[in-house]
């Protein structure tokens, strides 16, 4: 089974892009899109129910920001929208689907570039979702977490990390609580299969940077410890070009 996670940063743009020609191509078993930035009835979604697709879909009150969406081959036993915390799910960045065997939970953790309150925003958020993910692997202790995290974690997932060690994203307080949630029972599921510098996910728009490989790894599969026998691969897939960051792929033996 093919999972894949993907910050379109905008379905609809994404789709003008090339996205669901690129879907029909790649034919993932599961996708999930984070800043889907639209409700379900703003989209057409039939050319992807048509590839066998059943679409799950937690957008933000907020119209034109954030949101997340599960697009699957096979249905979910069960389907969460957000999380139980009124706060965060008002900007739809939880949804969780649980399969024979596994359950998939896709998340949008928050930037905090706009300013210090909303940095100040964002380390709450860890907090929370660190408990939230804790008391979660107690019921579903098979369990894989993707999305986007807006951290970059160590050097070797960012271009330029003496220049960035003061930004969002690269703060010693985020790498901190990262690799405090990689050793608590989940592991970078990139990072257990490619040691190799230069894999990123994301690119700044300015300066060429993705023409260039200046970006930044901030998209994740982290998965519970007792799932390490079952996956079998990981891919960043940086040919995909529909939105400023790259589609992540892992494979999971799930019979």
């Amino acid at each position: 089974m093919n999972i894949i996670s993907y910050n379109v940063n905008g379905i609809r743009a994404a789709i003008k892009k090339g996205l669901i020609e690129w879907i029909t191509e790649e034919s993932p078993d599961i996708v999930c899109f984070q800043e889907v930035k639209a409700l379900a009835g703003q989209v057409d979604l039939s050319p992807f129910e048509a590839l066998g697709y059943k679409i799950y879909w937690h957008p933000a009150q907020k119209k034109g920001y954030s949101g997340v969406a599960v697009f699957s081959k096979t249905e979910p036993l069960h389907v969460a929208y957000g999380s139980g915390m009124e706060e965060y799910d008002q900007e739809g960045r939880f949804i969780r689907a649980d399969f024979e065997g596994f359950s998939l939970l896709n998340v949008y953790i928050p930037s905090g570039t706009s300013g210090e309150e909303r940095q100040n925003y964002k380390m709450k958020w860890l907090d929370d979702f660190g408990n939230y993910v804790d008391e979660l692997n107690k019921k579903f202790p098979k369990l894989i977490i993707c999305g986007d995290f807006n951290i970059a974690n160590h050097p070797i997932d960012i271009h330029n990390p003496v220049g960035n060690k003061k930004s969002s994203g690269f703060l010693p307080e985020e790498r901190e609580w990262l690799t405090n949630f990689f050793s608590n029972g989940f592991f970078d599921v990139y990072r257990h299969f490619h040691s190799e510098p230069h894999q990123y996910t994301w690119w700044t728009y300015r300066a060429n940077a993705r023409q260039n490989n200046k970006g930044w790894r901030i998209d994740y599969f982290a998965a519970s410890n007792n799932l390490k026998e079952k996956l079998e691969g990981a891919d960043i897939l940086q040919d995909a070009i529909h939105s400023d960051h790259c589609p992540v792929k892992i494979s999971i033996n799930n019979a």
